[in-house]
């Protein structure tokens, strides 16, 4: 997080805790506008940010999950992607490519369908439609959403391999992600939580006229494979990038191959076209 611009920004009604990577830096790439996973803190993501070096990077803290502050009242996809937009007005930011993880892949369909016109490529990795999905193992499920992982070092510890398949073994990642992780309030965590019952982008997924790139773990416990496929689906003329035994933290596990490939989608030259 040293070459991370860290503040606190109060925008909507809400403030929040945002990290910012090269936003004052030449580049004649779009900045990258992340949604992390469900209760998961800016220093989770750090490492990406700063693997992506020739783009701006903008990253924040839901409201109660890393130090954004706890939220008073619930939030939905709508208000936090109108929220999402004041933030890039606050930061000067027009335009962006978007990405999002698991919950923030969700999160990242929703700005990209209600902020449309904000967003030129959209990135969705580990996640799904919603309602509409086809379910992780119950095992995982359950450890997912006990906010205990984030708490209690020897649980997450023991059922590691259970939430994120073994792709990172014993290697230093896998330590190094737990120690960047930062519990989120009890109220943060369940207002995450809550914030996406009901919700499902599979109707409006059809008319997602957004160059989109799927990535998906072929052994994810957690958003298993079929839930990638079925968006594939959905987008017109989406690319779906199948990572042979990702889990969950394929992004961690598959780190090179995962941000060649996140470059290569970003950096491809019909992209460049569109945004001139």
């Amino acid at each position: 997080m040293k070459t991370a611009n860290v503040r606190t920004i109060t925008v909507g009604g809400r403030t929040l805790r945002v990290a910012t990577w090269r936003l004052d830096a030449p580049s004649d790439n779009l900045p990258l506008l992340f949604f992390n996973g469900i209760g998961t803190n800016i220093e989770a993501v750090a490492p990406l940010a700063e693997a992506l070096d020739d783009r701006g990077f903008v990253i924040f803290d839901m409201p109660g999950i890393g130090e954004s502050p706890e939220p008073v009242v619930p939030y939905n996809p709508f208000t936090m992607a109108w929220t999402t937009a004041r933030l890039l007005d606050e930061l000067g930011i027009d335009k962006v490519d978007v990405m999002g993880v698991s919950w923030g892949g969700a999160m990242a369909q929703h700005f990209a369908l209600q902020h449309g016109e904000r967003v030129r490529r959209l990135i969705l990795c580990a996640t799904s439609a919603g309602m509409v999905m086809v379910p992780g193992a119950p095992k995982a499920l359950s450890k997912m959403a006990n906010p205990r992982r984030f708490v209690d070092a020897a649980f997450m510890q023991k059922h590691f391999t259970t939430l994120y398949g073994g792709g990172l073994g014993s290697s230093p990642d896998r330590a190094a992600h737990m120690a960047r992780l930062k519990p989120p309030s009890t109220r943060g965590y369940l207002y995450q939580l809550l914030a996406m019952m009901g919700w499902t982008s599979a109707p409006a997924l059809p008319f997602l006229r957004k160059p989109t790139l799927i990535m998906m773990g072929d052994e994810d416990a957690i958003v298993p494979l079929a839930n990638g496929k079925i968006l594939h689906g959905l987008i017109p003329g989406s690319e779906l990038e199948i990572f042979e035994g990702g889990g969950h933290l394929f992004l961690l596990s598959h780190r090179e191959q995962s941000v060649s490939c996140m470059r290569a989608f970003l950096n491809r030259e019909d992209a460049v076209k569109q945004a001139a």
